[in-house]
């Protein structure tokens, strides 16, 4: 045969009709197992699409995402799950991979693909750009919750320096002006949200402001407070890396009698579940976790379906939820 072969073409070969291949090809409900398999093997010996899409039809889709996700991380965890519900809407299935101190990323990512999982999305991942790219030259990846320029992969993230403006302006607004920022230490995103701490406080005539070195886990919270009660006078109100390392604050300052919000304002980010208990009610950055999901379920499902090819970035705005650790400074 000198010509692409066509949807009839299969369907002469498999002996059945043309709408029963269209529904095999396009993985709708309907035809039999048996009827499924003699479509596939007929695509498959005509070379029927013969590029990856052939490829997928001959092994078929598994229309599964895989998701690496570190499960003791609180924020990262509630993404797995809006993903789930994200790709539930659409079809897709979600295989979970566990990140864990003996088995990384990458490792996991490795397994995820030979469960045949179609796309990756990776939640706030630290892998080297060079290494997101690599990645998506083998499978669509979608990378959520980091600002990195596309190389191959889609970006969906928020946009960290505005939600650290809006942090800087509500303390300013209480009449903070001794604020200090614990950050996220050498992750990916801690450098974005130092950089608009800096540039905020500018805005508002202030001095740079303290910066203690941190991280995205309680203990780094908890270490700073104890560096912060050792020190001559503590600042008024503590801006911290996400709100685990807040409640890591929270925890210490309780403990040696420091009252927030009344002596410390405290000011966490990612708006996770532990933020909204009514005995925590942490004042906080919501990364808007089920757009993020939403829009990176989106995306992935974008490049399997063919509707696109090149890589797309999405930046959404973050949104400040004002609760029970920020008042006036006494």
């Amino acid at each position: 045969m000198n010509r692409r072969p066509r949807l009839e073409d299969v369907a002469a070969e498999a002996g059945v009709s043309t709408a029963s291949v269209s529904l095999v090809l396009r993985d709708v409900a309907g035809p039999s197992a048996q009827t499924r398999e003699r479509v596939l093997a007929a695509a498959a010996r005509l070379g029927y699409r013969a590029d990856r899409t052939a490829s997928m039809l001959a092994r078929r889709r598994t229309r599964l995402l895989g998701v690496p996700v570190m499960l003791r991380d609180a924020f990262r965890a509630e993404l797995a799950e809006e993903v789930q519900l994200a790709a539930d809407a659409r079809g897709y299935a979600v295989a979970l991979g566990a990140v864990t101190a003996a088995s990384g990323e990458e490792r996991v990512v490795d397994t995820l693909l030979d469960m045949r999982c179609e796309a990756v999305l990776l939640l706030a991942p630290e892998h080297p750009a060079a290494a997101l790219a690599a990645l998506a030259s083998r499978v669509p990846a979608v990378v959520v919750g980091r600002r990195v320029r596309p190389d191959g992969f889609d970006v969906v993230r928020v946009d960290d320096e505005a939600g650290v403006a809006e942090v800087v302006e509500h303390l300013v607004g209480l009449g903070h002006r001794r604020i200090v920022h614990v950050d996220g230490g050498s992750a990916a995103m801690a450098a974005d949200r130092r950089t608009g701490f800096h540039a905020a406080l500018r805005r508002h005539g202030l001095s740079p402001g303290r910066v203690l070195a941190g991280g995205y886990v309680e203990a780094a919270g908890a270490d700073a407070a104890r560096e912060l009660l050792a020190g001559p006078e503590l600042p008024t109100a503590v801006f911290a890396a996400n709100d685990r390392c807040a409640i890591g604050l929270l925890d210490v300052f309780l403990r040696a009698g420091v009252r927030v919000p009344q002596d410390v304002s405290v000011v966490g980010y990612d708006d996770g579940e532990l933020a909204r208990l009514a005995h925590i009610a942490l004042t906080t950055v919501s990364q808007e976790a089920a757009e993020q999901a939403g829009r990176a379920v989106a995306a992935a499902v974008e490049r399997l379906d063919g509707e696109r090819t090149e890589p797309v970035e999405v930046v959404l705005t973050p949104r400040l939820v004002v609760r029970g650790t920020t008042a006036p400074p006494r």
